[in-house]
């Protein structure tokens, strides 16, 4: 999906939820400059999708056109396609690289992170014939992660595993330097990345 695409439509999905929102409003939610904002509105109004009402001498309301919600549902339609590829794509990537860690021995693992790439990995592994041994994660430690308590990484020594994963997208060099810390050797430390 294209990036255009994808804020038009949560500018729809605001503007439908809250007709009175400002465009201040829409830059904090959608978490861009209001100049950008600024555009995507006129943008919207220019394309038939929105309508501008006057209610105050200085207060206006936004109300989606009947061809507005067309494209919101064009636009969704076109989101849910892309995630699924995207979701299909990445369980492809982390099957192989667990088929790997299988075909080297290394069926229980512990997942380093929390987040999404850690349930897709989690779903993977259920399909294989791997076993998750623990999660950790220092900024996680005491909740729940699907179906497991997250673990503090200090655990580590005492957990039974071949091999740690990091699951998560934040700085995988410092995550390698606290297993180290940990003293989990560096040849059981494995990245999603081939």
């Amino acid at each position: 999906m294209r990036p255009d695409h994808h804020r038009e439509l949560r500018l729809l999905n605001e503007i439908e939820a809250d007709e009175a929102v400002t465009q201040r409003g829409l830059a904090k939610r959608l978490g861009i400059a209001l100049g950008l904002t600024n555009l995507y509105v006129k943008r919207l109004i220019r394309k038939g999708y929105v309508k501008v009402v006057n209610i105050q001498k200085n207060r206006i309301r936004y109300l989606i056109t009947p061809k507005g919600i067309a494209e919101k549902s064009r636009l969704t339609y076109e989101y849910i396609h892309y995630s699924l590829q995207l979701y299909r794509e990445a369980c492809g990537i982390l099957r192989t690289r667990f088929l790997e860690l299988a075909e080297d021995g290394r069926k229980r693992i512990v997942f380093y992170g929390v987040g999404e790439a850690a349930e897709l990995a989690y779903l993977c592994v259920r399909e294989m014939d791997l076993d998750l041994v623990g999660v950790v994660d220092e900024d996680r430690t005491g909740q729940r992660f699907l179906d497991m308590t997250v673990l503090d990484p200090s655990v580590l020594p005492t957990l039974a595993y071949d091999c740690v994963v990091i699951t998560s997208f934040t700085d995988h060099e410092a995550v390698r330097r606290r297993l180290e810390q940990l003293r989990a050797a560096d040849a059981v430390i494995v990245t999603l990345r081939p």
